[in-house]
């Protein structure tokens, strides 16, 4: 398995699980509950997931941002 630098521009078009994993910095287990469940863009070839890069990073640019304390806040937050 080649090894995917999460900060680089150039990963590969198609990706592995253990690749995808890497690159999106989560546990591969937790990634093929998200495969399994179809929480995340891919395709199953034979017994194996592989992942496309651009369908990766869309998928990610729709993901509503998780809320922060002042989203969720209905008052200002002072430091204290």
């Amino acid at each position: 398995m080649t090894k995917v630098d999460p900060m680089s521009s150039n990963p590969p078009e198609i990706m592995t699980i253990g690749e995808t994993a890497q690159y999106l910095r989560i546990s591969q287990s937790s990634l093929y509950k998200l495969a399994q469940e179809g929480k995340v863009p891919c395709q199953k070839v034979g017994r194996h997931w592989r992942f496309h890069h651009g369908a990766l990073d869309r998928w990610l640019q729709r993901m509503p941002k998780e809320p922060t304390l002042q989203d969720i806040s209905p008052e200002p937050v002072t430091p204290l």
